[in-house]
């Protein structure tokens, strides 16, 4: 096929095939993301306990990570279209049952139902297309054009959707921002699935396969490349941090003098640095070694910058700007593990969609995890003890990685240290 050597497209490592279906990701997760940095709160303020509301996102996650697995696995199978079309109808279907029938009464058990049946969706939606895009994506760009794959996701989840939530809720009310939701989500899908043309050509191995021994291959992966697991127990790690502080941070912030709204811009700041940064790293994943980028930047990085973020407003009080500068370095360092698109799947010389599963999975999972741990430990070592907690996980996504390495690869010819750093 043809390549334009000279596109922009080409210049900034994002395949020009692919582009509508980055902006319809963009704009999906600005739908899914825009009630995350204050539902918690919300609800909390309305009634829940902290901990009602961490099993609320708990079982959120529960459904996202199972929904990260049947991602890649599906993917493979039937092709993006379908899985991602059935991620939508997933996530409307939840939405309005949360919104409209579970929310207003504070109907607790028809929440954790509803909210989980939301979790389905966009995983099997914007997953699926980061399997398209390891497919669809030359090797030498791949760390480049995951990079742009999470700067638009997360930029969509935790930026935008912050931003506009922001103004929405003040103008609009908490439920009519929440119903808004589905214009977004619907929007986005007319982007990725209809104005995106590029054509999908699943694996020789999948069409040769039935569909149940793909979904097998979802899990045999794990025992036929253990280095798949170690990169999917990484993932786990990497974004554990961000999904526990959804639950508890806010409402810890507030205590130290910040309002829902200064944590709602401190966070939607926080992860334009670390979108930036997603295309940072994959150019320097590419440049400087995927793994060595990972180990360096991703785990012992975001072990030390998770406890700067916690203890700013301790040692700064509620100076805005301090608090949200330590915020912004976790935020870019969180980016650092984006080179673990580009090396998971090249662990494998086929079924890479099986190997993503497992990478995705990970993404799932810390959705759930994080929740979790909020949940589980906060009543007996408060907030200071759950911090302590995300940060060892750090530490020890660090030792995961040495273990990880790439044979004959230049992308991780200069090997880490053989030294644990904690």
């Amino acid at each position: 096929m043809a390549v334009q050597q000279h596109s922009i497209f080409d210049k900034i490592g994002m395949p020009k095939n692919l582009a509508w279906g980055y902006l319809g990701i963009l704009i999906f997760m600005i739908g899914d993301g825009l009630e995350g940095g204050w539902l918690s709160p919300y609800i909390q303020h309305r009634g829940l306990s902290i901990q009602e509301s961490a099993l609320l996102f708990t079982a959120y996650g529960v459904t996202i990570a199972i929904s990260s697995w049947f991602s890649g696995v599906l993917t493979e199978s039937y092709g993006p279209r379908k899985t991602m079309l059935v991620g939508i109808l997933f996530y409307i279907v939840g939405t309005a049952g949360f919104i409209g029938l579970a929310l207003p009464e504070l109907r607790y058990p028809l929440m954790l139902l509803t909210y989980a049946i939301r979790g389905f969706g966009y995983p099997l939606f914007a997953y699926s297309f980061l399997v398209w895009i390891s497919y669809r994506s030359p090797q030498n760009k791949l760390s480049t054009a995951a990079g742009w794959f999470w700067f638009v996701f997360t930029g969509g989840l935790n930026v935008f959707g912050a931003y506009y939530s922001s103004w929405a809720i003040i103008h609009l009310g908490y439920l009519n921002t929440l119903w808004s939701s589905i214009f977004w989500v619907a929007l986005g899908a007319f982007f990725a699935l209809i104005i995106n043309t590029d054509k999908f050509e699943t694996s020789t191995v999948a069409n040769k396969t039935s569909k149940l021994d793909e979904l097998k291959k979802g899990i045999s992966i794990m025992k036929e490349e253990p280095k798949v697991l170690l990169c999917g127990i990484i993932r786990v790690i990497n974004t554990t941090s961000q999904f526990a502080f959804l639950v508890f941070m806010p409402t810890y912030m507030e205590k130290h003098g910040f309002s829902t709204t200064q944590w709602l811009q401190m966070w939607a700041t926080i992860f334009t640095s670390n979108i930036i940064f997603n295309l940072i790293f994959g150019f320097v994943g590419d440049a400087f070694g995927w793994k060595n980028t990972v180990f360096w930047f991703g785990c012992i990085g975001c072990a030390i910058s998770t406890l700067l973020f916690y203890y700013s407003p301790v040692i700064f009080g509620d100076d805005f700007w301090i608090v949200l500068l330590c915020g912004c370095l976790w935020g870019c360092l969180l980016a650092g593990f984006v080179p673990l698109t580009a090396l998971t799947p090249s662990l494998v010389n086929k079924d890479k969609g099986a190997a993503m599963a497992i990478l995705n999975l990970g993404a799932g999972l810390a959705v759930f995890v994080g929740p979790a741990i909020v949940g589980l430990f906060i009543g007996s070592v408060g907030s200071t003890g759950v911090i302590w907690i995300l940060a060892g996980l750090y530490v020890i996504s660090a030792v995961l990685t040495l273990f990880i390495s790439l044979p004959g690869s230049a992308k991780t010819s200069n090997p880490v240290p053989a030294v644990i750093v904690v």
